[in-house]
């Protein structure tokens, strides 16, 4: 027996991924959701499925996250889902740097429907609007869901990646 084949083969260790704050409380007050991971600047980011949209939005406001940042929608790829996504911080008067957590719906691409956040946070009104004009996504009970950047009669989702520009679109004079 030679002495390489006496030593022992390192085991490698795996890199556990532990859930974040906003996640473990999630789970301790048993709202259905799944960790994915903590981006670049150690923002949480979680994956919700639509019927759980509202009740962990509820929560999330009742924990504090008051402001709803910025939301929008992500095309994964022609054939692939779509994604609604809510970027939330906590305002609060001590903090130096808010907490911060994203959350992430996967849609199906055929069907992509899910109920609106508008009366939870307000700012979702214009947010929730483009990223159903640019993508397609219906937030169903939102006041005033029609096109906020393209014409009214528009056909198609533009930044969709399996979008085909028209060659020609006739706008119509005013006059």
């Amino acid at each position: 027996m030679s002495q390489e084949e006496s030593k022992p083969v390192p085991v490698k260790e795996e890199a556990v991924v532990k859930a974040g704050k906003v996640s473990q409380w999630l789970a301790e007050n048993g709202f259905s959701h799944e960790f994915l991971e903590l981006d670049a600047n150690g923002v949480e980011i979680i994956k919700v499925a639509k019927d759980f949209l509202l009740p962990t939005s509820t929560a999330l406001y009742a924990y504090g996250f008051n402001c709803l940042q910025c939301q929008g929608g992500i095309d994964l790829g022609p054939g692939e889902e779509l994604v609604s996504f809510y970027h939330l911080i906590k305002i609060g008067d001590n903090a130096d740097r808010p907490e911060e957590v994203r959350v992430k719906v996967f849609l199906p691409r055929e069907n992509p429907v899910l109920p609106s956040v508008y009366w939870i946070w307000k700012t979702a009104d214009w947010q929730e609007r483009e990223a159903y004009d640019m993508y397609g996504i219906v937030y169903e009970g939102h006041p005033n869901l029609k096109r906020i950047l393209m014409p009214e009669d528009w056909v198609g989702w533009p930044l969709r990646k399996d979008y085909i520009s028209p060659d020609f679109y006739e706008l119509q004079d005013a006059y």
